[in-house]
């Protein structure tokens, strides 16, 4: 039977033309070195002072950093990469009763990024997961492994704290109130990509994902500790993020960027792979309340600094980015003051 997804089960011996990207357009891995000084931050730190100032390097510098001593206990990570595996290795017949090509379907196994929109093809395989409020989404989630829901439910749970721990943290490393970030932007919702990145019979030529940025508010990335992939822009070039035993890497995305007016930068990562093994990871977002008004805050807009971003909710937004292809311009300049 022909399946839609990598993740059959048959080991591919060429890459389908499909995936092939044109010549100006391809990894180069071989130029592309490890960050070797990658932030990490300790958030067990009892140095608040030392702890936001690093935070603030990061994100001006760097757009993501990695924190370690992070709350989310090690057996939650540890079952969440077990179940994550086992879902990718059910029958095919069983993974495509999830399947959709659905951008705006809240739980779905889909292949690439925008299979309807997309030109070239990305070698990757997900499942998407809304995640809150959890009550609503948890009942949609795949009842096979019979231990997912439990499992996700709980990293899930962990994951959100962080997320907002870390939002706490930025907002007072640019001056403002502690809890700004939550009072403008609302009950943030959540989701999730588990990614699932099969060997590639030639990495050279393809990606698991192009370059592009997050269009959500934080994104906090669970590498698979076996295999890297993830890959970081800085001063124009990529770098290779290998993954930290314990470690979580922290991406702030566009919603910040627009908060801080630019101040903080939405990193541009891509996810390459590999010929011999196959990769996973979990991605988990926050993102503002449909109807909250992303605009920079005021704080930041003093000394004659202009706003670069006009007003715009965050649905106006979604609505955007997954309407284009991922590796179009950033979808931020569409938003733009002239």
């Amino acid at each position: 039977m022909e399946t839609k997804v990598l993740s059959s089960g048959v080991p591919f011996s060429t890459l389908p033309a499909s995936y092939v990207r044109p010549e100006s357009d391809r990894p180069r891995l071989s130029d592309v070195p490890t960050c070797e000084d990658v932030p990490i931050i300790d958030l067990a730190s009892p140095d608040r002072a030392h702890l936001l100032l690093q935070i603030r390097e990061a994100c001006k510098s760097y757009g993501f950093f990695q924190v370690i001593n992070h709350g989310v206990p090690r057996e939650v990570v540890e079952n969440i990469l077990q179940v994550a595996g086992e879902f990718f290795k059910l029958p095919v017949e069983e993974k495509m009763k999830l399947y959709s090509d659905d951008p705006s379907k809240t739980t779905r196994l889909s292949t690439s990024f925008n299979v309807k929109k997309e030109t070239v093809h990305n070698w990757r395989d997900y499942l998407r997961l809304h995640c809150h409020p959890l009550d609503k989404y948890l009942p949609e989630w795949p009842s096979n492994p019979p231990s997912f829901k439990e499992i996700v439910r709980k990293y899930s749970g962990e994951v959100r704290e962080l997320g907002m721990r870390i939002e706490e943290y930025i907002g007072e490393s640019l001056g403002l109130h502690r809890h700004y970030i939550k009072d403008v932007w609302g009950d943030q919702g959540q989701h999730m990509a588990v990614n699932y990145y099969p060997p590639c019979p030639q990495p050279e030529l393809t990606y698991g994902l192009p370059a592009h940025t997050d269009p959500n508010a934080l994104t906090i990335l669970l590498q698979d500790l076996h295999v890297s992939g993830l890959h970081v822009l800085h001063h124009h070039r990529w770098l290779a993020v290998n993954p930290r035993p314990h470690a979580l890497v922290v991406n702030i995305g566009d919603q910040l960027q627009a908060l801080t007016n630019g101040v903080y930068k939405s990193v541009w990562h891509r996810a390459v792979v590999n010929a011999d093994k196959p990769r996973l990871s979990v991605a988990s977002f926050l993102c503002p309340s449909d109807d909250a008004l992303i605009s920079p805050a005021e704080q930041l807009t003093q000394n004659g600094s202009e706003p670069v971003y006009r007003g715009f909710t965050y649905a106006e937004y979604y609505g955007k980015f997954w309407s284009r292809n991922l590796d179009q311009e950033h979808c931020l300049e569409l938003f733009k003051n002239q």
